[in-house]
């Protein structure tokens, strides 16, 4: 897994038979990933005026995303990605209008959570397939490392256009138009995507037996998942406190566009290090990341002006996408194949735990205390988890045990 990714490689995967369709396809499907939650949580705090309430939402709808994921990755592993794509995005649609509905009600948050965590669990994961596809078709290497790569990066840029799309959004006369414009798209990716050739051709397949909480049953994958809960903590914390600096600072349609200033320098030094990765072992490259990201995180407290917080952000973001392109690299040495699409699962589930927890207590702390000690939290949280997972990080040298069946055997099956 220390495979070091070159141009050349990066032009060989998206050029790969086959799979233009399904890149494109799901560009459409991940961008609004960042808008409609952050959207959610703008549509709610203007509408009932409390970061608390809406902070309570979006965790729920993060949550739900949670639950969702690793089911989803389940079944697109069973089944293929077709069936369980459309079936689960006609929820989310179904979902999206009744959330929307409720909050012009002006109902109780006690309506608009549990909506809300629907709107998460339907929330079609187009990325679980996309990851896996490229197992499927692309060999081992460099050139499959560089589509994971790719994967890491673009999410990046949706981060980027996410929240940039919801601030300025926000400023329409509606203050729902972001989540309803985020979920018109991500419909429209995912049908895209499911009735793509290949991606239909993608069946059902015979499996191996597996244990009953597949993918994570295996230590080393718990570890991975760990990283990935730290790095969603870290973040959880950080994207409720910038808009609230933001709104104090008095220029609350800021919130959604400084956050796109760290996917920015996350985007282009990823880019960066993915030619050339350290540390190098997975092992060791997990904790250092996550710690790394934990102790620049500290920057954010310092700022007392909305120039300043711009800076601090910039930097910070530095480690963003190397952490994800480390989750999904780290699933093929932990795991077995035939898993791809629920272990990946079960990162965004980390990562989307972690959200929920951040946000949560973000809020909380915003509430009453102000900003400043929501990114010292952001910064303790994710070193403690760094720490956690330097500890644990013999599981993931290991690999996958012994006795589970060899990739060849279970590639045999999924074919």
């Amino acid at each position: 897994m220390s495979h070091s990714a070159r141009l050349s490689d990066y032009r060989a995967a998206l050029t790969t038979p086959g799979m233009r369709g399904p890149v494109v396809a799901s560009l459409l499907a991940r961008l609004p990933i960042a808008m409609v939650g952050l959207s959610l949580l703008l549509y709610v705090e203007r509408a009932t005026g409390s970061f608390a309430v809406a902070g309570m939402v979006s965790a729920a709808a993060l949550t739900g995303v949670a639950l969702g994921s690793v089911i989803q990755g389940r079944l697109i592993d069973r089944f293929g990605p077709t069936r369980p794509l459309l079936w689960v995005t006609g929820m989310f649609a179904v979902f999206v209008t009744v959330a929307v509905l409720a909050v012009e009600a002006g109902v109780s948050v006690f309506v608009l959570v549990p909506l809300a965590l629907g709107v998460g669990a339907t929330e079609p994961m187009v990325g679980s397939a996309s990851r896996a596809l490229w197992e499927r078709m692309v060999p081992a290497g460099p050139t499959r490392m560089a589509g994971y790569a790719y994967e890491a990066i673009s999410m990046e840029v949706f981060f980027i256009l996410g929240p940039g799309l919801a601030g300025l959004l926000l400023a329409a006369p509606w203050a729902g138009t972001g989540v309803i414009v985020g979920a018109v798209l991500m419909v429209i990716g995912a049908m895209w995507f499911a009735f793509n050739p290949v991606v239909r051709a993608w069946g059902p397949v015979v499996q191996a037996p597996r244990p009953l909480l597949g993918a994570f049953a295996y230590p080393g994958m718990r570890t991975v998942a760990l990283a990935a809960l730290g790095f969603g903590v870290t973040i959880g914390f950080v994207e409720v406190a910038v808009p609230a600096f933001a709104k104090a600072a008095g220029h609350a349609s800021m919130g959604g566009l400084m956050l796109s200033l760290w996917s920015i320098s996350s985007v282009v030094f990823g880019v960066l290090y993915g030619m050339r990765p350290w540390p190098r072992p997975m092992h060791l490259r997990l904790p250092v990341l996550l710690g790394g990201f934990a102790l620049l995180t500290f920057l954010l407290s310092i700022p007392l002006t909305l120039i300043g917080l711009a800076i601090a952000l910039f930097l910070v973001g530095t480690l963003i996408t190397p952490q994800s392109t480390a989750h999904s690299a780290a699933i093929e040495q932990v795991t077995p194949n035939g898993m791809a699409a629920e272990a990946f699962g079960w990162v965004i589930t980390s990562v989307t735990v972690g959200l929920a927890i951040g946000q949560g207590l973000s809020g909380q702390l915003i509430e009453h205390f102000g900003t400043r000690p929501a990114f010292v939290a952001a910064g303790v949280a994710g070193l403690l988890i760094a720490l956690a997972v330097w500890l644990l990080r013999g599981t993931v040298q290991r690999g996958v045990p012994a006795e589970v069946p060899a990739r060849s055997d279970m590639e045999l099956a999924s074919r």
